[in-house]
């Protein structure tokens, strides 16, 4: 898995070729591409193609039909603000890996229903941040957290340094990376 994992809004599809370079000069090999917008998976469909180095993701994901789409558009995971058993099952069926937003013992405890282990922890910085993470991981050693919303380079190293932190998402990442292609 990825260290970084930007999460990208691209409202038309011309910003792929903007943002993706961007990143990849930044050192970061992965996307979240969120179904925030209309051409979300269009968007997945031109990353894969135009940049198969990179992992591709889908984000903001809520519903089973949007993860069909997100999955026939190639998308290598799968990242929801919450948490969705038919999204789980039908990411477990296509073997693509899945991070559900879970903050709380009740969805961490159902997320491992599913099988699933690496959940992301969102808004890290509403729900509690690091110290919230920490206190989860006692009833749950066995769960890694992706926390997004409020991680930002004040405590990224924080985040970064706690074992149970998989990754860090966040759409800093993108901000920053195309501000270093201005320069």
């Amino acid at each position: 898995m990825d260290k970084f994992i930007p999460v990208v809004v691209i409202k038309e599809l011309e910003e792929v070729d903007k943002i993706l370079p961007a990143l990849k000069n930044n050192d970061i090999n992965c996307a979240e591409i969120t179904f925030r917008t209309a051409c979300a998976a269009e968007a997945i469909k031109l990353a894969n193609e135009k940049y198969p180095e990179m992992n591709i993701g889908a984000g903001t994901v809520i519903n089973e039909e949007q993860c069909k789409k997100a999955i026939e558009s190639g998308a290598k995971f799968i990242v929801s603000p919450g948490l969705s058993v038919s999204v789980a099952k039908l990411c477990k069926e296509k073997n693509i890996p899945y991070y559900p937003g879970c903050v709380t013992p009740t969805e961490i405890m159902q997320a491992l229903e599913l099988g699933i282990t690496t959940v992301k922890f969102f808004p890290a910085n509403i729900y509690g941040g690091l110290p919230a993470l920490k206190a989860l991981a006692g009833p749950f050693p066995q769960i890694k957290f992706i926390p997004t919303g409020g991680v930002d380079r004040n405590n990224i190293d924080e985040f970064l340094a706690f074992d149970k932190v998989a990754a860090i998402g966040g759409s800093f990442f993108v901000k920053e990376s195309l501000e270093r292609m201005e320069k």
